[in-house]
């Protein structure tokens, strides 16, 4: 509680929710923790807080964010992301743009699991092409930011699929299969809408080279990974490519791959000290019966398997909401989502579907949250402008809930 006041009342004064860190708000936090834990001695306060930021799943998480950041700044420094760009316009049919570039989003953002990575990629050609077509900017925009949340819901490098799965336990393979079948009808549905929407549309007339040999490095760790190897082992094939790739075709030499790869990995140190903290806060809370007081209140008028997960999807958005990071929103409910869902019998990989899913919806639709602000800031655009086009994550955020309401997917209900 004093983590979310702390954070939403500070970036509502300031009226920035990105003026206020959040690595700020959570160690002061972890700090009030701490000294509030009563009935032990401060070093065994802190050893708890200390056991919580470095347990086993936290750990093998940490690495794995290590190990994507490694490879998507060195894909990126490669040229993967503009190659890829590049061949998914080169593909797009006639008189099917606003389809093409919400395929297009939905691929590079599942290829390289970042929703902020996507948009950066496409948003500036989304813009410019809507300026081209006499097409509504806020639209083309939009169907950009809503594609690039296909890849950060399922991908299997997205930082909230590997939270959602190391929280509650299971495999990411089994979790795609799942999430899958929640949210691709959503996506085909949009899909079908964009198509009638975009009838009367010219497709771009030019089109940048494309470099096939740069797209491999993203293909090989897509199918690699549907294929349900360790996401350790994906990534590093991946991260190999991209040296091989890289260097034999002079995009950079030893000394750049590895600048990349270092610059990778530095840019997900906040990220890192994010979850350890977080890690250490809900130790500390558990410790304290605060998790069992939370679930008590959360699971007082459940009653079987819908209620607990309705109470996980809402806790989950409604935290995200507050911190405008769905990745934090993840990490902050998965134990607890973990302990309701064992409690009423969830499927582990359900209740990770509804975590991610649900965290994506609302992340999708908050005008302060990183995605709408980095595609509004590209397109010159008030963020408020988009929102009414954002359709895929009304979809999906439709889509969860009615899985839970109708028991969907049967098997894993």
């Amino acid at each position: 509680m004093v983590f979310i006041a702390l954070y939403l009342a500070t970036s509502l004064i300031a009226g920035d929710f990105y003026k206020v860190p959040i690595t700020v708000a959570f160690m002061i936090s972890s700090v009030y923790a701490v000294a509030i834990s009563g009935g032990f001695p401060l070093t065994k306060r802190i050893e708890t807080y200390s056991r919580g930021a470095s347990t086993q799943n936290m750990m093998f998480m940490l690495w794995i964010f290590v190990m994507a950041g490694a490879f998507a700044h060195s894909a990126k420094t490669m040229g993967s992301i503009d190659a890829t760009v590049a061949l998914t316009l080169d593909l797009l049919p006639s008189e099917m743009l606003l389809a093409g570039l919400f395929l297009a989003s939905c691929f590079i953002s599942i290829s390289i699991g970042t929703s902020v990575g996507t948009i950066v990629a496409l948003v500036p050609i989304a813009a410019a092409l809507a300026h081209s077509t006499d097409t509504s900017v806020a639209m083309m925009t939009a169907v950009v930011v809503g594609g690039s949340f296909f890849g950060d819901n399922l991908s299997f490098i997205s930082d909230t699929t590997v939270v959602a799965t190391q929280t509650q336990g299971c495999k990411m393979s089994d979790k795609f299969r799942v999430n899958a079948f929640i949210v691709v009808p959503a996506a085909i549905v949009i899909l079908l809408l964009y198509l009638v929407l975009g009838q009367g549309i010219a497709s771009p007339t030019s089109v940048p080279e494309v470099q096939y040999l740069k797209v491999i490095p993203y293909i090989v760790v897509l199918v690699c990974a549907i294929m349900g190897m360790n996401v350790m082992a994906v990534l590093t094939i991946g991260l190999a490519l991209t040296g091989i790739i890289g260097i034999s075709d002079g995009t950079y030499d030893l000394y750049g791959w590895f600048g990349a790869m270092g610059n990778g990995i530095l840019a997900m140190g906040e990220l890192i000290i994010i979850t350890m903290m977080a890690g250490g806060l809900l130790e500390i809370i558990r410790e304290n019966g605060g998790i069992d007081y939370i679930i008590q209140k959360l699971t007082a008028r459940i009653n079987g398997k819908r209620g607990a997960e309705l109470a996980i999807g809402v806790l989950v958005a409604i935290v995200d909401l507050c911190t405008a990071n769905n990745t934090v929103a993840i990490i902050t409910v998965g134990p607890i989502a973990k302990q309701i869902g064992d409690r009423y019998g969830v499927d582990n990989r359900k209740c990770a579907s509804i975590l991610d899913t649900f965290s994506c919806f609302m992340q999708g639709l908050i005008p302060y949250g990183a995605q709408i602000l980095m595609a509004a800031g590209l397109a010159q655009l008030n963020p408020v402008s988009i929102l009414p086009y954002l359709y895929y994550p009304f979809a999906i955020g439709i889509a969860a809930l009615l899985a839970i309401l109708l028991r969907y997917p049967r098997r894993f209900s």
